[in-house]
């Protein structure tokens, strides 16, 4: 009840600043679209079903790691619901993943100086001990220094590597990731047992919590990768500094596929009354983890979605230009679903304005972050201080490629990342802590309005909001956003050399 009540007070405020606004802009810069706003804003604030379509995507389903029987259980469900709110066109999308995987059994006993349970999970798409488990002694690997840690690999035969980070690293974050799964590639062919790598090959946040992940985009290893909890971590990091011999037996048993598995995007869309040709991506992704609900990644941006269409629907307000609204799979995996719709949507690019994507956790939207395009900072503020009346929005060009905005900047759009203020995301982020419990259903509610608004913002605008650069303006603001060593690394970067003539990327 507080929570519905809260949202009645913040409508009533939003409405009556907007309608003032209104009065004062008529004369000066309305675009039009304010009216449209305050009655989406309406509509997304009272009566909001974004948390009950979030519990049923979190109790009725759960985990949804992609290609997996619940994933396609969550494909049937949005297409439902899709139908249910009322959207156009609705469909699924298939795509082909390059191998599915299933969680098995992970257990960790160690075994010197002293006897007692470690608390261990998989990775994703990482392998198994033999059948009836392995022992060792654990060794330790610098994940800053990984240059000199693969120069003599075959000190790791038979071990069980553990990954520290010490003393300052040496590259940026995404540097370091790339060059781990090099690493543990080179430690499998070289007989090692397993590796306590973690997010990374960095410590699990939280209390007694291990989190899980993929360690690369569409990537998979052999070796046994387990994410190791903080406090079991710290025991066996003072174990090796106090020069102790330490083993620990493992029995991990995952499974792949024998070859590819389908999955889907779930698409459907409002048709725009003057340009219906001219689409505006509204996005996040469906699958999950599988330690426990899924419910802050990223079940918060797809109930986002649905209840972001439901608002633009019951307001009765028909945008000049499309949106098509799309819960992605894969992204999980390396944003695979929405590489998969680039792809296969190519022929429409062209007349995309771009995407819009939550999938920052729990809190609230604090920053719209527009995928590298500066140039349409300026004129995306008059929406921020309209957003301003629900929660503070600042206007960045950002690049976020943690998410499924990055296929779209990569062709030229914009691919704007709606950021959010969730401290907590550290701890929920692909852990057991992944649950309906952390989601506060007013927060939810104001998320899922803003996306409304911002989605009919764009669409209804006279003039178009945006065109795709061309491929070398494109790579030029990458390298300048200093996604270049990133995208190579990951073989993702599609632009050979353009841009490497230009000027000094910023600072």
């Amino acid at each position: 009840m507080r929570g519905r009540f809260f949202a009645i007070l913040v409508v009533l405020a939003v409405t009556d600043t907007l309608s003032a606004a209104n009065v004062a802009a008529r004369n000066s810069d309305d675009d039009g679209t304010k009216a449209a706003l305050v009655k989406i804003a309406g509509e997304g604030l009272v009566e909001s079903h974004a948390f009950e379509y979030l519990t049923q995507l979190s109790d009725d389903i759960g985990a949804r790691v992609t290609g997996s029987p619940a994933s396609r259980k969550a494909i049937e469900w949005s297409l439902t619901k899709m139908h249910s709110i009322g959207l156009e066109n609705v469909h699924a999308e298939p795509w082909q993943m390059w191998r599915g995987w299933t969680r098995g059994t992970a257990e960790a006993q160690l075994t010197a100086p002293i006897q007692r349970r470690l608390n261990v999970d998989a990775m994703g798409w990482t392998g198994s001990t033999p059948a009836k488990g392995a022992e060792g002694e654990i060794v330790s690997a610098n994940v800053f220094n990984l240059d000199q840690e693969t120069k003599n690999p075959g000190k790791f035969s038979g071990k069980i590597v553990l990954m520290v980070a010490k003393g300052e690293p040496k590259k940026d974050s995404m540097a370091i990731f790339a060059q781990f799964g090099d690493f543990l590639k080179q430690v499998a062919n070289a007989g090692a047992i397993a590796v306590f790598g973690g997010q990374g090959g960095f410590k699990s946040e939280g209390m007694n919590l291990t989190h899980t992940g993929i360690l690369g985009f569409q990537a998979d290893f052999a070796i046994p990768v387990l994410s190791l909890t903080a406090e079991d971590q710290g025991q066996l990091e003072r174990f090796l500094a106090a020069g102790k011999k330490i083993s620990a037996r493992l029995n991990v048993q995952n499974s792949f596929s024998s070859g590819a598995v389908e999955s889907a995007n779930v698409v459907g869309e409002i048709r725009g009354r003057e340009h219906p040709e001219e689409i505006l991506v509204v996005g996040a992704h469906l699958d999950s983890w599988d330690l426990s609900e899924g419910a802050t990644d990223n079940g918060t941006g797809s109930a986002s979605v649905l209840a972001a269409a439901e608002a633009i629907i019951r307001s009765g307000q028909k945008p000049r230009r499309s949106i098509r609204f799309v819960l992605f799979t894969g992204e999980e995996q390396g944003l695979l679903g929405s590489f998969a719709y680039v792809k296969q949507h190519q022929s429409e690019m062209v007349n995309h304005l771009g995407d819009l994507v939550l999938d920052e956790g729990q809190g609230p939207v604090k920053e719209m972050q527009l995928g590298g395009r500066d140039d349409l900072v300026a004129g995306f503020q008059g929406l921020a201080d309209l957003l301003s009346n629900i929660q503070p929005v600042k206007v960045t060009d950002k690049v976020e490629f943690g998410t499924d905005t990055g296929p779209f900047i990569m062709a030229g759009l914009p691919g704007i990342n709606m950021n959010q203020d969730s401290p907590e995301y550290k701890f929920t982020h692909h852990s057991a802590a992944d649950a309906l419990e952390e989601v506060k259903p007013e927060l939810l509610a104001l998320n899922a309005t803003a996306m409304a608004m911002t989605a009919y913002w764009i669409a209804d605008r006279p003039e178009r909001f945006a065109k795709p650069w061309p491929a070398k303006k494109t790579a030029t603001m990458l390298r300048q956003q200093h996604q270049y060593d990133f995208l190579k690394a990951f073989d993702l970067w599609p632009f050979g050399t353009l841009g490497a003539d230009e000027k000094e990327p910023r600072k």
